[in-house]
């Protein structure tokens, strides 16, 4: 008897627009969304990260990973002043705190915009992949942001159109951390040692690769 995947499905999907954060955690979903017959396009929207120089790092990174694929790579605005303007008077909070959730719909609503934009009925997220990240507050985020773009009646508030769709899945699931583990040796990817914000960086000075979060 097979074992039963971890990973679902949503119903008719077939196409997903991938928010990527960052290569090593897009690596692993993008191979086992196309070993599953699902087209993934790759949406890097990061204005989070700082400096501009880290920023460039990861996204030719991400841009190699998936022109070696041969699948659509999609780059968008660095703006790391409207990033930081999202979550004034959240500087102090702790990673995993109330800066983490507004940064998280901050990205995933430009996700969703863009995902309308381009008719792709699902997006998701790799930062879904990260044990350093709080899985309950990027399915919130995802799910509001869904929410946010979707069609709705004036007169009765009932959605229209409900698409896209957040599709809320724990990336780590089925051996995938292993296997981006195995990627990021396979690709000689750089493998960041903060998630991405400066107030990330400040409080990870010192860690070494391993145990150190990525975005």
């Amino acid at each position: 008897m097979s074992k039963q995947s971890a990973i679902i499905v949503p119903e008719g999907c077939t196409r997903v627009l991938l928010h990527a954060c960052c290569a090593p955690c897009s690596s692993a979903i993008v191979e086992w969304l196309l070993a599953h017959g699902i087209e993934p396009v790759i949406y890097y929207y990061n204005p989070n990260i700082y400096p501009r120089e880290e920023y460039e790092i990861r996204k030719n990174e991400s841009k190699r990973h998936a022109e070696s694929l041969g699948i659509k790579w999609i780059d968008d605005d660095y703006n790391h002043e409207a990033w930081r303007c999202t979550v004034t008077g959240l500087e102090h909070e702790p990673e995993r705190g109330k800066r983490c959730e507004a940064c998280f719909y901050h990205r995933l609503l430009k996700t969703a915009q863009k995902a309308k934009e381009l008719g792709i009925p699902y997006f998701a997220t790799t930062l879904a992949s990260s044990r350093w990240k709080n899985l309950e507050q990027i399915n919130a985020a995802g799910n509001a942001a869904a929410k946010g773009v979707q069609s709705t009646d004036r007169c009765t508030d009932r959605i229209q159109t409900d698409f896209p769709k957040f599709w809320a899945q724990n990336w780590r699931k089925d051996g995938l951390q292993e296997r981006r583990n195995a990627l990021l040796k396979e690709y000689g990817f750089y493998n960041q040692l903060y998630c991405g914000c400066e107030f990330s960086m400040a409080r990870n000075t010192g860690s070494t690769e391993g145990s150190a979060p990525t975005a």
